[in-house]
């Protein structure tokens, strides 16, 4: 079977890389918009109504806008923008999330995909909060480290431009940051955690660090406890590593490489630390799962198909 798909904004970051995905496959057809009517309401609604699947890689604004476009009740909309993560009507696109979750993104026509950060930070601290070790009134603190690409077009020009930006920037400092509706709400935290993210000098990659205290616990545990969680709750997910306790292993003499899952839709989370304090690590490709990975990967489980074809 051929399913017919359009990407809303295919000339954005996210939207390049989705195009790159579907365009090796040959289950999908790819519905192209002429560059001169990008901004053509008509022809948007006719794409996205002639569409099995329709990608929003737009900003918030004008994803809503697009919503309103629909009237085809057959075509599934996934949005890669922010207007409807936390929105009861939408179901959030991380199949690991829980076990319902698959289940819900198949039955659902509407698909909120996650954030960068989000993904990451979610996937590393929801299975300790459902499980009930971290109490979900905890204040978590975190910060997160990303490849400028995630920043768009504009901030690319910044750092690959005449005037190369080469340190590392943190930023939102005012402790707002658009991806904190949904890291509270989908990993069960009562508050939001303060959350502090910080734009490298490379491309792609991103890690995530939310730093623990054995005594925030509801129960005694050490890392390698910590740990065995994690794994739990993920076995058997194709895309989700948990790595082993080991300080050696998983660093290079030390330092922890966040490119090492580029060009992957693969996360790998760690545990650091001691018994007295423990760093839980989630590393992902910011343009792969934590964006263009994760909304293929959400298409194929609505559609029902093989869930990692066409992704690595």
């Amino acid at each position: 079977m051929t399913y017919k798909v359009f990407v809303d904004g295919q000339e954005g970051t996210t939207g390049l890389q989705i195009n790159e995905y579907l365009g090796q496959r040959t289950d999908i057809e790819l519905l192209k918009i002429d560059s001169d009517k990008r901004k053509d309401l008509a022809e948007r609604k006719r794409l996205i109504n002639a569409s099995d699947v329709t990608f929003l890689c737009l900003p918030d604004e004008a994803a809503k806008e697009s919503v309103t476009l629909v009237d085809n009740p057959n075509t599934c909309i996934i949005d890669a923008s922010t207007a409807h993560r936390i929105n009861p009507d939408w179901v959030f696109g991380l199949p690991e999330l829980c076990p319902e979750q698959r289940a819900r993104i198949r039955a659902s026509k509407r698909i909120a995909n996650p954030g960068c950060h989000a993904s990451a930070f979610i996937l590393a601290l929801r299975p300790l909060v459902a499980t009930g070790l971290l109490p979900a009134t905890t204040q978590v603190a975190a910060h997160s480290i990303t490849g400028y690409s995630g920043g768009g077009k504009s901030m690319i020009a910044h750092y690959e431009g005449p005037d190369r930006i080469s340190a590392p920037r943190p930023y939102a400092l005012g402790l707002v940051h658009k991806h904190l509706p949904e890291m509270q709400a989908y990993t069960g935290l009562n508050l939001a955690p303060i959350f502090q993210p910080i734009v490298g000098p490379f491309c792609k990659g991103l890690a995530v660090t939310a730093y623990l205290h054995p005594q925030q616990f509801n129960r005694p545990a050490r890392p390698a406890e910590v740990r065995a969680i994690l794994a739990d709750y993920y076995a058997g997910e194709a895309f989700i590593r948990v790595a082993p306790v080991d300080l050696e292993a998983n660093t290079e003499g030390g330092f922890f490489n966040v490119e090492a899952n580029n060009d992957s839709n693969r996360v790998d989370l760690f545990i650091f630390g001691n018994d007295e304090r423990m760093l839980v690590v989630a590393r992902l490709d910011n343009l792969g799962k934590g964006a263009s990975g994760a909304a293929v990967q959400a298409m194929n489980v609505h559609l029902g198909v093989e869930e990692g074809l066409g992704l690595a």
